[in-house]
Protein backbone atom coordinates (compact mmCIF):
# COMPACT_ATOMS: atom_id res chain seq x y z
CA UNK A 1 0.00 0.00 0.00
CA UNK A 2 1.87 3.09 -1.17
CA UNK A 3 0.32 5.12 1.83
CA UNK A 4 2.29 6.22 5.03
CA UNK A 5 -0.28 5.27 8.07
CA UNK A 6 0.90 5.65 12.20
CA UNK A 7 -0.80 4.20 15.02
CA UNK A 8 -0.26 4.36 18.52
CA UNK A 9 3.07 5.17 20.45
CA UNK A 10 6.35 5.81 18.39
CA UNK A 11 9.58 7.37 19.19
CA UNK A 12 10.46 10.71 17.37
CA UNK A 13 13.53 8.51 15.26
CA UNK A 14 13.37 5.01 14.29
CA UNK A 15 16.19 2.49 15.41
CA UNK A 16 16.95 4.52 18.84
CA UNK A 17 15.85 4.29 22.42
CA UNK A 18 11.96 3.84 23.24
CA UNK A 19 11.23 3.46 26.62
CA UNK A 20 8.50 1.92 28.58
CA UNK A 21 7.58 3.28 31.48
CA UNK A 22 7.25 0.49 32.73
CA UNK A 23 10.57 -0.21 33.08
CA UNK A 24 12.73 -1.33 29.98
CA UNK A 25 12.46 0.00 26.36
CA UNK A 26 10.29 -1.22 23.44
CA UNK A 27 11.18 -3.85 20.98
CA UNK A 28 11.05 -2.45 17.33
CA UNK A 29 10.67 -4.50 14.86
CA UNK A 30 11.33 -3.89 10.80
CA UNK A 31 8.53 -5.73 9.09
CA UNK A 32 8.62 -5.92 4.86
CA UNK A 33 9.13 -8.02 2.51
CA UNK A 34 12.16 -7.67 -0.71
CA UNK A 35 14.99 -7.73 1.93
CA UNK A 36 15.55 -4.15 2.66
CA UNK A 37 14.50 -2.48 -0.33
CA UNK A 38 10.57 -3.22 -0.39
CA UNK A 39 7.79 -0.78 1.39
CA UNK A 40 7.86 -1.81 5.42
CA UNK A 41 6.75 -1.01 8.42
CA UNK A 42 8.30 -0.50 12.34
CA UNK A 43 6.74 -1.85 14.79
CA UNK A 44 7.19 -1.64 18.70
CA UNK A 45 6.37 -4.86 20.72
CA UNK A 46 6.11 -4.66 24.72
CA UNK A 47 8.13 -8.05 24.43
CA UNK A 48 10.48 -9.63 21.88
CA UNK A 49 8.31 -10.96 19.12
CA UNK A 50 11.23 -13.81 19.21
CA UNK A 51 10.34 -16.06 22.16
CA UNK A 52 9.17 -19.71 20.90
CA UNK A 53 8.48 -22.32 23.41
CA UNK A 54 7.59 -24.91 20.91
CA UNK A 55 7.58 -25.54 17.08
CA UNK A 56 5.60 -28.71 15.45
CA UNK A 57 5.09 -29.77 11.54
CA UNK A 58 1.48 -30.53 11.48
CA UNK A 59 2.19 -31.83 8.14
CA UNK A 60 1.35 -30.75 4.02
CA UNK A 61 -1.24 -28.85 3.65
CA UNK A 62 -0.45 -28.69 -0.42
CA UNK A 63 -3.64 -29.57 -2.47
CA UNK A 64 -3.80 -32.43 -4.22
CA UNK A 65 -4.13 -32.15 -8.55
CA UNK A 66 -6.77 -34.01 -10.42
CA UNK A 67 -5.65 -32.06 -13.64
CA UNK A 68 -2.32 -30.78 -13.91
CA UNK A 69 -2.71 -29.52 -18.17
CA UNK A 70 -6.29 -28.16 -18.87
CA UNK A 71 -8.11 -27.14 -22.44
CA UNK A 72 -11.95 -27.39 -21.24
CA UNK A 73 -13.68 -25.09 -20.72
CA UNK A 74 -14.97 -25.23 -17.19
CA UNK A 75 -17.17 -24.88 -14.18
CA UNK A 76 -17.57 -25.11 -10.97
CA UNK A 77 -20.81 -24.97 -8.01
CA UNK A 78 -18.89 -23.18 -5.18
CA UNK A 79 -21.82 -22.92 -3.25
CA UNK A 80 -21.64 -26.88 -3.18
CA UNK A 81 -18.65 -26.26 -0.40
CA UNK A 82 -20.01 -27.48 2.86
CA UNK A 83 -19.45 -25.13 6.09
CA UNK A 84 -17.16 -26.30 8.68
CA UNK A 85 -16.86 -25.33 12.05
CA UNK A 86 -12.86 -24.14 11.33
CA UNK A 87 -11.67 -21.22 9.56
CA UNK A 88 -8.50 -23.12 8.19
CA UNK A 89 -10.04 -26.81 7.70
CA UNK A 90 -12.94 -24.60 5.60
CA UNK A 91 -10.49 -23.25 3.06
CA UNK A 92 -10.69 -25.32 -0.28
CA UNK A 93 -7.62 -24.94 -2.30
CA UNK A 94 -9.66 -25.68 -6.34
CA UNK A 95 -6.70 -23.67 -8.80
CA UNK A 96 -2.82 -23.49 -8.55
CA UNK A 97 -0.39 -22.74 -10.09
CA UNK A 98 3.70 -21.33 -9.18
CA UNK A 99 2.54 -17.90 -9.16
CA UNK A 100 -1.11 -18.13 -6.76
CA UNK A 101 -3.30 -20.23 -5.09
CA UNK A 102 -7.14 -19.95 -5.51
CA UNK A 103 -10.07 -20.89 -3.76
CA UNK A 104 -13.06 -20.95 -1.28
CA UNK A 105 -13.86 -20.99 2.24
CA UNK A 106 -17.41 -21.27 4.23
CA UNK A 107 -16.59 -21.06 7.76
CA UNK A 108 -18.78 -20.73 10.75
CA UNK A 109 -15.99 -19.24 12.80
CA UNK A 110 -12.12 -18.87 13.58
CA UNK A 111 -10.86 -21.17 16.13
CA UNK A 112 -10.96 -19.33 19.43
CA UNK A 113 -7.57 -21.16 20.04
CA UNK A 114 -5.11 -20.39 17.39
CA UNK A 115 -4.06 -17.18 15.31
CA UNK A 116 -2.59 -17.69 11.98
CA UNK A 117 0.02 -16.41 9.68
CA UNK A 118 0.67 -17.24 5.50
CA UNK A 119 4.58 -16.78 5.33
CA UNK A 120 4.59 -18.37 1.94
CA UNK A 121 1.93 -15.36 0.14
CA UNK A 122 -0.03 -12.45 0.34
CA UNK A 123 -3.88 -12.94 0.72
CA UNK A 124 -6.81 -11.27 -0.99
CA UNK A 125 -9.69 -12.06 1.03
CA UNK A 126 -13.13 -11.36 -0.91
CA UNK A 127 -16.13 -11.45 1.53
CA UNK A 128 -19.22 -12.85 -0.81
CA UNK A 129 -20.81 -13.33 2.63
CA UNK A 130 -20.64 -12.58 6.35
CA UNK A 131 -19.24 -9.80 8.12
CA UNK A 132 -17.14 -9.33 11.30
CA UNK A 133 -13.59 -7.79 12.27
CA UNK A 134 -10.24 -8.92 11.36
CA UNK A 135 -7.69 -8.26 13.89
CA UNK A 136 -3.98 -8.20 13.75
CA UNK A 137 -1.26 -6.44 15.85
CA UNK A 138 -1.60 -3.45 13.16
CA UNK A 139 -5.19 -2.94 14.96
CA UNK A 140 -8.62 -3.81 13.29
CA UNK A 141 -10.34 -4.12 10.24
CA UNK A 142 -14.61 -4.33 10.61
CA UNK A 143 -15.34 -5.88 7.18
CA UNK A 144 -18.98 -6.75 5.55
CA UNK A 145 -19.58 -8.56 2.26
CA UNK A 146 -18.46 -6.92 -1.13
CA UNK A 147 -15.00 -6.29 0.81
CA UNK A 148 -11.36 -7.24 -0.43
CA UNK A 149 -9.33 -7.78 2.47
CA UNK A 150 -5.61 -7.92 1.52
CA UNK A 151 -3.10 -8.98 4.33
CA UNK A 152 0.26 -9.23 3.54
CA UNK A 153 2.58 -12.53 3.81
CA UNK A 154 3.49 -12.73 7.35
CA UNK A 155 1.09 -10.94 9.68
CA UNK A 156 -0.73 -12.91 12.23
CA UNK A 157 -4.09 -12.46 12.54
CA UNK A 158 -7.28 -13.42 13.72
CA UNK A 159 -11.04 -13.21 12.27
CA UNK A 160 -14.09 -12.71 14.43
CA UNK A 161 -17.38 -13.47 12.42
CA UNK A 162 -20.47 -11.95 12.89
CA UNK A 163 -22.12 -15.32 12.25
CA UNK A 164 -22.06 -18.77 11.16
CA UNK A 165 -23.23 -17.53 7.83
CA UNK A 166 -19.41 -16.84 5.68
CA UNK A 167 -18.34 -17.33 2.31
CA UNK A 168 -15.27 -16.27 1.12
CA UNK A 169 -13.05 -16.30 -2.13
CA UNK A 170 -9.62 -16.20 -1.63
CA UNK A 171 -6.19 -15.65 -3.72
CA UNK A 172 -2.95 -16.59 -2.35
CA UNK A 173 -0.11 -14.61 -3.95
CA UNK A 174 3.44 -15.66 -3.99
CA UNK A 175 4.24 -12.31 -4.74
CA UNK A 176 2.88 -8.92 -3.27
CA UNK A 177 -0.78 -7.81 -4.27
CA UNK A 178 -1.21 -3.94 -5.72
CA UNK A 179 -3.29 -1.81 -6.99
CA UNK A 180 -2.14 -0.94 -10.77
CA UNK A 181 0.96 0.61 -11.53
CA UNK A 182 -1.09 2.70 -14.42
CA UNK A 183 -3.04 4.16 -11.71
CA UNK A 184 -0.46 5.42 -9.73
CA UNK A 185 1.80 8.59 -10.48
CA UNK A 186 5.67 8.39 -9.69
CA UNK A 187 5.10 9.21 -5.92
CA UNK A 188 2.28 6.65 -5.37
CA UNK A 189 -0.79 9.16 -5.64
CA UNK A 190 -3.55 7.18 -7.20
CA UNK A 191 -4.66 9.16 -10.46
CA UNK A 192 -8.04 11.10 -11.09
CA UNK A 193 -8.79 8.66 -13.86
CA UNK A 194 -8.33 5.47 -11.48
CA UNK A 195 -11.35 3.82 -10.84
CA UNK A 196 -10.60 4.39 -6.79
CA UNK A 197 -9.13 6.85 -4.38
CA UNK A 198 -7.29 6.93 -1.54
CA UNK A 199 -10.31 7.53 0.41
CA UNK A 200 -11.92 3.90 -0.35
CA UNK A 201 -9.74 2.29 1.34
CA UNK A 202 -10.00 1.05 4.78
CA UNK A 203 -7.05 1.07 7.26
CA UNK A 204 -6.38 -0.55 10.86
CA UNK A 205 -7.39 1.38 13.54
CA UNK A 206 -8.36 0.54 16.77
CA UNK A 207 -5.15 -0.83 17.81
CA UNK A 208 -5.08 -3.28 20.90
CA UNK A 209 -2.59 -3.87 23.08
CA UNK A 210 -1.81 -7.22 25.20
CA UNK A 211 0.78 -7.63 27.32
CA UNK A 212 0.40 -11.22 28.33
CA UNK A 213 2.82 -14.25 28.70
CA UNK A 214 1.97 -17.58 28.00
CA UNK A 215 1.58 -20.11 25.04
CA UNK A 216 0.10 -18.66 22.34
CA UNK A 217 -0.98 -20.83 19.60
CA UNK A 218 0.16 -19.60 16.20
CA UNK A 219 -0.21 -21.52 12.84
CA UNK A 220 1.95 -20.95 9.84
CA UNK A 221 1.90 -22.04 6.61
CA UNK A 222 5.09 -22.25 4.85
CA UNK A 223 6.06 -24.03 1.90
CA UNK A 224 3.13 -26.35 1.43
CA UNK A 225 3.04 -27.22 5.21
CA UNK A 226 1.16 -26.15 8.27
CA UNK A 227 3.41 -25.84 11.20
CA UNK A 228 2.32 -24.86 15.06
CA UNK A 229 4.45 -22.01 16.56
CA UNK A 230 4.11 -22.02 20.25
CA UNK A 231 4.88 -17.85 21.54
CA UNK A 232 5.89 -17.11 24.91
CA UNK A 233 3.95 -13.47 24.24
CA UNK A 234 0.88 -12.36 22.70
CA UNK A 235 1.40 -11.75 18.99
CA UNK A 236 -0.53 -8.46 19.21
CA UNK A 237 2.03 -6.64 22.10
CA UNK A 238 2.23 -3.72 19.06
CA UNK A 239 1.72 -0.37 21.28
CA UNK A 240 2.75 1.46 18.11
CA UNK A 241 3.97 1.54 14.57
CA UNK A 242 4.14 3.29 11.04
CA UNK A 243 5.30 2.79 7.57
CA UNK A 244 3.50 1.74 4.03
CA UNK A 245 2.93 -2.26 5.34
CA UNK A 246 -0.01 -3.44 6.54
CA UNK A 247 -3.21 -5.26 5.89
CA UNK A 248 -6.23 -3.26 4.02
CA UNK A 249 -9.77 -3.46 3.00
CA UNK A 250 -11.52 -2.30 -0.26
CA UNK A 251 -15.07 -2.68 -1.04
CA UNK A 252 -15.94 -3.70 -4.72
CA UNK A 253 -18.99 -1.53 -4.00
CA UNK A 254 -16.61 1.66 -4.17
CA UNK A 255 -15.16 0.56 -7.68
CA UNK A 256 -16.24 3.40 -9.91
CA UNK A 257 -16.17 1.69 -13.19
CA UNK A 258 -15.70 2.95 -16.81
CA UNK A 259 -18.04 3.31 -19.41
CA UNK A 260 -17.73 4.50 -23.27
CA UNK A 261 -19.73 4.79 -26.10
CA UNK A 262 -18.88 1.17 -27.17
CA UNK A 263 -17.75 -1.96 -25.51
CA UNK A 264 -15.09 -1.51 -23.17
CA UNK A 265 -11.99 -4.44 -22.83
CA UNK A 266 -11.66 -6.15 -19.39
CA UNK A 267 -8.36 -4.54 -18.19
CA UNK A 268 -10.84 -1.08 -17.53
CA UNK A 269 -11.99 -3.01 -14.73
CA UNK A 270 -8.70 -4.04 -13.26
CA UNK A 271 -8.52 -3.40 -9.45
CA UNK A 272 -5.32 -5.40 -8.35
CA UNK A 273 -2.23 -6.42 -9.98
CA UNK A 274 0.50 -8.84 -9.09
CA UNK A 275 3.84 -10.42 -10.86
CA UNK A 276 1.80 -13.24 -12.31
CA UNK A 277 -1.96 -12.13 -12.42
CA UNK A 278 -4.92 -9.65 -12.29
CA UNK A 279 -7.79 -9.24 -10.43
CA UNK A 280 -10.86 -7.29 -12.11
CA UNK A 281 -14.27 -6.21 -10.46
CA UNK A 282 -17.26 -6.01 -12.72
CA UNK A 283 -19.64 -3.86 -10.92
CA UNK A 284 -23.48 -2.04 -11.39
CA UNK A 285 -22.88 0.07 -14.33
CA UNK A 286 -24.25 2.23 -17.07
CA UNK A 287 -23.76 0.22 -20.58
CA UNK A 288 -22.77 1.89 -24.19
CA UNK A 289 -24.52 4.62 -25.33
CA UNK A 290 -23.49 4.04 -28.95
CA UNK A 291 -26.65 3.97 -30.86
CA UNK A 292 -25.36 0.79 -32.49
CA UNK A 293 -23.61 -0.41 -29.22
CA UNK A 294 -23.85 -4.40 -28.33
CA UNK A 295 -23.24 -4.18 -24.61
CA UNK A 296 -22.64 -8.00 -24.39
CA UNK A 297 -18.93 -8.87 -24.65
CA UNK A 298 -17.20 -9.74 -27.92
CA UNK A 299 -15.56 -13.18 -28.30
CA UNK A 300 -11.70 -13.08 -27.33
CA UNK A 301 -9.05 -15.87 -27.33
CA UNK A 302 -6.99 -15.52 -24.21
CA UNK A 303 -3.65 -16.50 -25.23
CA UNK A 304 -1.64 -15.48 -23.23
CA UNK A 305 -4.04 -16.43 -19.52
CA UNK A 306 -6.15 -18.09 -18.48
CA UNK A 307 -9.56 -16.78 -17.26
CA UNK A 308 -11.13 -17.17 -13.73
CA UNK A 309 -14.41 -15.49 -13.04
CA UNK A 310 -16.51 -15.68 -9.93
CA UNK A 311 -20.22 -14.53 -9.66
CA UNK A 312 -21.05 -12.94 -6.92
CA UNK A 313 -24.75 -11.38 -7.41
CA UNK A 314 -27.58 -9.74 -10.14
CA UNK A 315 -27.87 -11.39 -13.34
CA UNK A 316 -25.04 -12.52 -15.42
CA UNK A 317 -26.03 -11.22 -19.17
CA UNK A 318 -23.38 -13.29 -21.19
CA UNK A 319 -23.88 -16.21 -19.49
CA UNK A 320 -26.53 -18.80 -19.15
CA UNK A 321 -27.38 -20.70 -16.41
CA UNK A 322 -24.83 -19.08 -13.65
CA UNK A 323 -25.71 -19.23 -9.97
CA UNK A 324 -24.05 -17.46 -7.17
CA UNK A 325 -20.83 -18.64 -5.49
CA UNK A 326 -20.52 -20.64 -9.42
CA UNK A 327 -16.80 -19.93 -11.04
CA UNK A 328 -16.15 -20.36 -14.83
CA UNK A 329 -12.72 -21.33 -16.10
CA UNK A 330 -11.83 -20.28 -19.91
CA UNK A 331 -7.98 -21.67 -20.48
CA UNK A 332 -5.60 -19.70 -22.13
CA UNK A 333 -5.13 -20.39 -26.24
CA UNK A 334 -8.96 -20.89 -26.68
CA UNK A 335 -11.23 -18.57 -27.63
CA UNK A 336 -14.96 -17.86 -25.33
CA UNK A 337 -17.77 -14.95 -25.63
CA UNK A 338 -21.07 -15.00 -24.42
CA UNK A 339 -23.20 -17.84 -24.53
CA UNK A 340 -25.89 -18.26 -27.39
CA UNK A 341 -28.69 -15.36 -26.87
CA UNK A 342 -26.43 -13.42 -24.94
CA UNK A 343 -25.69 -11.06 -27.67
CA UNK A 344 -29.32 -10.38 -29.01
CA UNK A 345 -30.55 -9.86 -25.61
CA UNK A 346 -27.87 -7.20 -24.23
CA UNK A 347 -28.61 -5.00 -27.48
CA UNK A 348 -30.79 -2.05 -25.87
CA UNK A 349 -30.48 -2.75 -22.18
CA UNK A 350 -29.64 0.28 -20.72
CA UNK A 351 -27.28 -0.78 -17.63
CA UNK A 352 -26.60 -4.21 -15.85
CA UNK A 353 -26.56 -5.23 -12.44
CA UNK A 354 -23.79 -7.42 -11.79
CA UNK A 355 -21.36 -8.49 -9.13
CA UNK A 356 -18.40 -10.54 -10.36
CA UNK A 357 -14.47 -10.81 -9.43
CA UNK A 358 -12.52 -12.38 -12.28
CA UNK A 359 -8.71 -13.04 -12.08
CA UNK A 360 -6.64 -13.94 -15.00
CA UNK A 361 -3.47 -16.00 -14.40
CA UNK A 362 -0.17 -15.35 -16.87
CA UNK A 363 0.29 -19.54 -16.42
CA UNK A 364 -1.69 -21.84 -16.96
CA UNK A 365 -3.60 -23.02 -13.74
CA UNK A 366 -3.62 -26.83 -12.53
CA UNK A 367 -7.01 -28.30 -11.32
CA UNK A 368 -7.15 -29.73 -8.08
CA UNK A 369 -9.59 -32.91 -6.62
CA UNK A 370 -11.67 -30.37 -4.37
CA UNK A 371 -12.19 -28.44 -7.47
CA UNK A 372 -13.39 -31.94 -9.21
CA UNK A 373 -16.22 -32.48 -6.51
CA UNK A 374 -17.74 -29.00 -7.76
CA UNK A 375 -17.64 -29.87 -11.71
CA UNK A 376 -20.86 -28.65 -13.84
CA UNK A 377 -20.69 -31.74 -16.55
CA UNK A 378 -19.85 -30.79 -20.08
CA UNK A 379 -19.81 -26.93 -19.59
CA UNK A 380 -17.39 -26.98 -22.26
CA UNK A 381 -20.69 -27.79 -24.64
CA UNK A 382 -22.99 -25.06 -23.52
CA UNK A 383 -22.15 -22.68 -26.59
CA UNK A 384 -23.93 -25.63 -28.78
CA UNK A 385 -27.43 -24.80 -29.96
Amino acid sequence: MSRYHILGKVPNKRHTIFENPNGGIYQEELFGTAGFSGISSLLYHINPPTVVNEIKNLGSVSPEIAIEKNMKALSFKGFSIKPENDFLKSRKTLFVNKDLHIGLAAPKDFSKDYFYKNADADEMLFIHKGSGILKTCYGNIVFKYGDYLIIPKGVIYKIDFDSTENRILYVESFEPIFTPKRYRNNFGQLLEHAPFCERDFRLPKDLQTFNEKGNFKIKVKKQGDLWEYIYGNHPFDVVGWDGYHYPFAFSIHDFEPITGRIHMPPPIHQTWESAGFVVCSFVPRKYDYHPKSIPAPYHHSNIDSDELLYYVDGNFMSRNNIEKGQITLHPGGVPHGPHPGAIERSIGKKETQELAVMIDPFKPMAITKEAMKLIVEDYYKSWKV
